[in-house]
């Protein structure tokens, strides 16, 4: 990336192919094909997905892109890089996009009605609406994505302590568990207990509280029974109470609640423990495989339009390790180290938009002071990335 001088050394991306960072990074596309575009499979079970700034900017109908038409019909382009999203079928070059047309793909249909938009796609995230990176933001704050709504969310903005924890994969925040209620049910037996900070110092603590009245448990067991859309709630519970939980084990976090031949979600109701209904909900890697699958609960599903959530293939995760065995993998990982013009494509990666600014500063640095860049510095520059970089949705794997 700079010449050699007598007193400095040339540092090239290829020398840190080995870099975790810069492989986890970019694994988020090894599982897209770089070079022909995904219209013709249909809606897509999960795909990196972008948007295009120039084509459709604030105020005009949204439209997303397959890697493949971002890299190649939108060269040069503002890109938004909106990570993954799940059964997306490519946009670029139909109605959404006037008179441009798709070079790899030009007969498409003019709108892909399955597809769902949110603001991501105008480059906006979190419940702050606000774009990443954000100069105006002088925080220093994670994003952490939710595997319901796919949106992107700073910690401070999940209404709960971010838990870290080795066994923690996916967060699904508070809204789309208001818009699911039958999971709070589920995360008072099966997600992380929730850390609040309690006392004048701040501390955080677990905190325990008294199970709810039966005649509550009977109320949602009631609402599960008639297949109602509307949370049930403990309303005894005071606003001060709401946000503390049961402290439960490693395996107790980890192993099926409950074991039963009917209704997993109709036993869990009358069992307790109760779990406050606010802030983000965090879940261990197995929690999609302890949901019930009884007919009752499917049709559940259904309704609040969360049915993926019974395929353990749809998470990051599953299409991650999947990318890696495809052998454009690979070849992606090295076609973006080959030259500048593609290490700019980094910044369409989520947490990599400022990579080249801070590694070329870097570099700089040491060339402007005449020192040589060694392997020590190196390591050091990305250990202060990671301290910085955005938490993933498959933390600890």
């Amino acid at each position: 990336m700079s010449e050699t001088t007598e007193d400095t050394t040339t540092v090239s991306l290829q020398d840190i192919t080995d870099e975790d960072e810069l492989r986890e990074a970019l694994s988020v596309l090894a599982g897209s094909d770089p070079e022909n575009c995904s219209y013709t499979k249909g809606y897509v079970k999960r795909q990196a997905v972008f948007a295009c700034n120039t084509c459709t900017p604030t105020g005009v109908d949204r439209g997303g892109l397959c890697l493949a038409c971002a890299n190649i019909c939108h060269d040069g382009h503002d890109i938004f890089e909106l990570y993954t999203k799940r059964q997306f079928r490519c946009d670029c070059g139909n109605g959404k996009f006037g008179d441009f047309k798709c070079q790899l793909n030009p007969t498409k249909d003019r709108a892909n009605l399955q597809n769902k938009y949110n603001h991501n796609f105008y480059g906006k995230y979190c419940s702050c609406d606000r774009p990443y990176p954000d100069a105006d933001d002088q925080v220093d704050d994670e994003m952490i994505q939710c595997v319901i709504c796919e949106d992107w969310y700073h910690t401070r903005h999940l209404g709960c302590a971010v838990v870290d924890s080795e066994e923690l994969q996916e967060m699904v925040c508070e809204a789309c568990m208001n818009k699911a209620p039958f999971l709070w049910t589920y995360a008072a037996h099966i997600a992380a207990t929730p850390v609040i900070k309690v006392g004048h110092s701040g501390e955080e603590l677990e905190v325990n509280v008294d199970e709810p009245e039966d005649k509550e448990a009977r109320k949602c067991e009631a609402f599960i029974n008639a297949g109602e859309g509307s949370s049930c709630q403990n309303t005894d519970m005071q606003p001060e109470n709401r946000s503390a939980a049961f402290k439960r084990t490693r395996q107790e976090m980890t192993d099926s609640p409950v074991k039963t031949h009917g209704c997993r979600l109709k036993d869990l109701l009358p069992r307790g423990p109760y779990r406050a209904r606010e802030g983000a909900v965090f879940w261990p890697y197995n929690w999609r495989s302890q949901l019930c699958t009884c007919v009752s609960c499917k049709r559940a599903y259904v309704k609040s339009e969360v049915q993926f959530l019974l395929d353990e293939s749809d998470t990051v995760l599953a299409y991650e390790n999947s990318g890696r065995t495809q052998p454009h993998g690979e070849d992606l990982l090295m076609s973006f180290l080959s030259s500048m013009d593609h290490v700019q494509q980094l910044e369409l990666i989520y947490h990599y938009n400022d990579l080249k600014t801070e590694l070329t500063t870097f570099l700089q640095q040491y060339a402007v002071e005449g020192k040589v860049v060694t392997a020590e510095d190196i390591q050091q520059f990305f250990e202060g990335l990671q301290s910085r970089k955005r938490r993933r949705p498959n933390a600890g794997y």
